[in-house]
């Protein structure tokens, strides 16, 4: 084992609250979005110390790790996610020392800390770039990024075809150190976020440096955003005749889920593995397939990998059978956890997703049927915790919250939104900061008023509305954790028994514990299965059936 660990200290401690080895397999995992979650310095943009702050909560709250989205320094084009120093932190969220407090009041409750990697690009004001721009044609700092003369007659086209996933050419045109129209470079996001390229070995080796920079702060394991992209098909082929490229999209392109991203990962996961305190990998992989998603999770690759087929399945018992069953015979041939993810920062909230009856993607701009999303948020949140293997949640979901759709347009910062043709740039709705008190100018978020507007009366959402409130959001999540903490058949594991059910309704045993989650608009009948652990909604008993409501999942225990 290499001597590259952190402070055996909080280690230590974890070792003591770790029910088993490889604890991500069954890992429920809290996404924590720095600059929405919480406030400490009163300057409208929640902050690390603010994190760190807020830990007892999520203790409380039953999870056993948190994914931080990024917090290094950074021009904030795409909220963190064009990065200009990896080893740094942004002063608007704190410094380093904020950083390694973090870890280790984490540690010392029994959390552990996944912080995101962003390898696919940088930001322009990354010293690289600049040096790049600086140097002209024929920099080896242009061969660490994707630099080409573009097409035309005077250079004056893209170099090929291909779109931003944010909207418009996926190429910029510089200007050169003598002012005259030069090269472009591909971003497959925002301008300001230049792709790297991995074929060039200094790439490969300042991010082998920098996982090892935050291993010997003590992180966890690391969330890998754009995983799928790292790699571009050779020669940079046109993608020819093609709709807009979308996130969310499932086609095969040239620029995405290319082969050779496998042995970057391959190279990675020799580093990991020379720690200690069994730290993890996630993959950001949107691809083709739930099966092209198993490639990233082998043996010696990664370890988990996001389950987006999931996300964006509909609530209906047929479509949710389908992906449950595809997504665990995927994963069982590699050995690795399914994960389950409902919500995060780049999606609408799926208690408003769920307010809706029609199919209109996972970015919408509609607050159709609260109480009907609601009620459908609960009873999906209780299905995805009794799946087999790892879920993820979304900080506030565990509040209800829903989107915040009608935010003014001069108030949002979704560079997508700026773009046009690409993402729907509506990310900024789930995004806004989540409420802790009654009251207050945010609602407890911090002291001086918050970087997005916050709903009128958000207050009611609040964790202090909810505390301790029976049938609340909250204590819902709170029972459903404790209990999947408690029951042995819950947690990991690559298969279910799946029992005769009603039309629109989900049953499936895993050892003595029973779920049925009815995702129809009116009640069911079924068979009672022993003791009820809890519902999403009151279920009533009598001579061995239950009448569960419409959009009502429960959990029983024949023991």
């Amino acid at each position: 084992m290499s001597q590259h660990s952190a402070d055996p200290a909080p280690n230590t401690v974890l070792a003591t609250v770790a029910r088993h080895r490889d604890w991500w397999r069954d890992a429920v995992i809290y996404q924590v979005y720095p600059r929405s979650f919480a406030d400490s310095n009163g300057d409208g943009m929640g902050d690390l110390e603010g994190v760190r702050s807020r830990l007892p909560y999520l203790r409380d709250l039953g999870v056993d790790a948190v994914w931080l989205s990024p917090f290094y320094a950074s021009p904030q084009a795409d909220a963190g996610y064009d990065v200009a120093d990896y080893r740094a932190v942004d002063p608007m969220f704190g410094n380093l020392l904020d950083a390694d407090a973090l870890i280790r009041d984490a540690h010392e409750l029994g959390l552990r800390i996944i912080v995101d990697l962003v390898p696919n690009h940088s930001s322009d004001q990354h010293e690289w770039f600049k040096r790049a721009l600086a140097e002209g044609p024929g920099s080896p700092l242009r061969e660490r990024y994707h630099f080409r003369p573009g097409e035309g007659e005077g250079g004056e086209l893209p170099p090929n075809d291909w779109e931003s996933v944010f909207g418009g050419p996926a190429w910029t045109r510089v200007t050169e150190p003598d002012g005259t129209p030069g090269e472009w470079y591909l971003h497959l996001f925002a301008p300001q976020q230049p792709d790297f390229n991995w074929n060039h070995p200094a790439v490969g080796d300042e991010f082998r440096s920098i996982l090892r920079f935050w291993l010997d702060m003590g992180v966890d394991g690391f969330r890998v955003d754009v995983a799928h992209g790292l790699v571009k098909a050779e020669g940079l082929p046109d993608l020819g005749a093609h709709d807009q490229l979308k996130l969310l999209g499932n086609d095969v392109t040239p620029f995405f889920d290319q082969d050779g991203v496998h042995a970057v990962y391959r190279q990675w996961r020799t580093i990991l593995d020379e720690y200690t305190g069994d730290r993890i990998f996630v993959a950001e992989a949107w691809t083709p397939t739930i099966e092209r998603t198993a490639n990233y999770v082998r043996p010696d690759e990664l370890h988990q990998a996001f389950n987006f087929q999931y996300l964006g399945t509909h609530w209906d018992a047929r479509e949710l059978r389908a992906v449950i069953d595809r997504t665990l015979d995927a994963m069982r041939p590699v050995g690795a956890p399914a994960t389950w993810v409902l919500s995060n920062h780049d999606v609408t909230r799926h208690a408003t997703r769920f307010a809706h009856d029609s199919a209109l993607g996972t970015q919408i701009r509609l607050a159709g049927d609260r109480e009907l999303g609601l009620r459908r948020a609960r009873a999906a949140t209780l299905l995805m915790l009794a799946l087999p293997g790892s879920a993820y949640l979304y900080q506030g979901e565990e509040l209800g919250l829903p989107d915040v759709v009608d935010l003014p347009d001069e108030v949002r910062q979704d560079p997508a939104y700026f773009r046009g043709a690409g993402q729907d740039g509506f990310r900024d709705g789930c995004r806004v900061p989540i409420p802790w008190t009654r009251t207050g100018s945010s609602y407890g978020f911090g002291a001086g008023g918050s970087w997005l507007p916050q709903p009128e009366g958000w207050g009611e959402l609040s964790v202090e509305a909810q505390q301790g409130a029976p049938g609340s959001t909250l204590e819902l999540y709170r029972s459903a954790l404790a209990v999947r903490r408690e029951q042995r058949g819950l947690g990991a594991g690559d298969a279910v028994e799946w029992l005769r059910a009603p039309e629109g309704v989900l049953a499936f045993r895993r050892g003595e514990f029973v779920c049925v989650a009815n995702t129809t608009g009116e009640s069911v009948t079924a068979p009672a299965h022993g003791r009820v652990l809890i519902a999403s909604d009151e279920v009533t008993e009598a001579n061995g059936e239950a009448k569960v409501p419409a959009d009502t999942t429960v959990w029983w225990t024949t023991a």
